[in-house]
């Protein structure tokens, strides 16, 4: 079988990977549910070649994403659901219809007119969308109500930032930041007695109250939690490299060192950072 530009290719191959006489065993035992965190590392990393700018990454994890697309397709399609086909369709479907003022007729010829067209079709779709569950018998919906709009799909710290985003529209909002601090150390004693007890459920209850009440601080100071995080994160690569850069000058391992040691050269490079920053300004 040889590379092509046609998804038809990328669909044969997906099919004879899941071939379950012939195809790859790792392939063939899998389900929507344990290729789901690949489906989500797939978007990440198609984040990541967009934030540094690098095309060629870029174009290979694209590439990896729709194979995302194509293996759930394709495991739906043995269970008798839908097949890619269905999928391409349904999307080609929703953009005509969503864009009537370049694929039919229509009055939308302002940026206005055209978002007003859109919501009332998309209320328009998600009326459809109610009565094809209710004929699946499925009524659990967290597409309903007035914090619907906001996609379960996104990642955690984003998706409780849109939610009191949305409260707050309602007035449902805590009037200033410091409140919050009083809140973040209510959830920190709360955590405490959970740690205390020894309650492995009641200690995921509580650390996700206590980063809800962080994000929320975050927003009320304009902080996205999201890109805050990601900025720890980086500081966080730099100084644990500066500690394996020295370790190795020094013909030591990070698994021999010490923590200690570790400690004193992570508090040597925040040291760094602060007199470059202080230089710069």
């Amino acid at each position: 079988m040889e590379p092509s530009k046609d998804i038809s290719r990328l669909i044969e191959i997906m099919a004879a990977l899941r071939n379950p006489e012939t195809g790859c065993p790792w392939d063939v035992q899998q389900d929507f549910e344990s290729i789901k965190p690949y489906t989500l590392e797939e978007a990440y990393e198609v984040a990541d070649a967009i934030e540094r700018k690098d095309m060629d990454d870029l174009c290979d994890e694209l590439g990896d994403l729709l194979l995302q697309v194509v293996f759930h397709a394709r495991m739906a399609e043995e269970a008798g659901e839908f097949s890619f086909g269905d999928v391409v369709e349904a999307i080609t479907r929703k953009m005509i219809r969503r864009h009537p003022h370049v694929f039919a007729r229509s009055d939308a010829d302002t940026p206005d007119a055209v978002k007003k067209q859109w919501d009332e079709i998309k209320q328009a779709e998600k009326r459809e969308r109610a009565e094809r569950r209710a004929r699946r018998g499925m009524t659990e919906d967290f597409k309903a109500g007035f914090l619907g709009s906001v996609q379960r799909s996104f990642p955690a710290l984003t998706e409780a930032l849109k939610l009191q985003e949305r409260a707050a529209k309602v007035g449902f909002d805590w009037s200033a930041p410091e409140p919050i601090l009083d809140k973040i150390e209510e959830e920190v004693d709360e955590l405490r007695v959970a740690l205390r007890d020894g309650d492995k459920s009641k200690v995921s209850d509580e650390l996700g109250d206590l980063i809800f009440a962080v994000v929320n601080i975050g927003r009320h100071v304009k902080a996205d939690p999201e890109q805050a995080l990601r900025g720890t994160n980086t500081k966080f690569r730099r100084r644990f490299n500066h500690i394996e850069t020295v370790l190795d000058a020094e013909g030591e391992s990070l698994e021999a060192a010490s923590l200690e040691r570790m400690e004193e050269i992570w508090q040597a490079a925040k040291a760094i950072e602060r007199a470059v920053v202080a230089q710069a300004e």
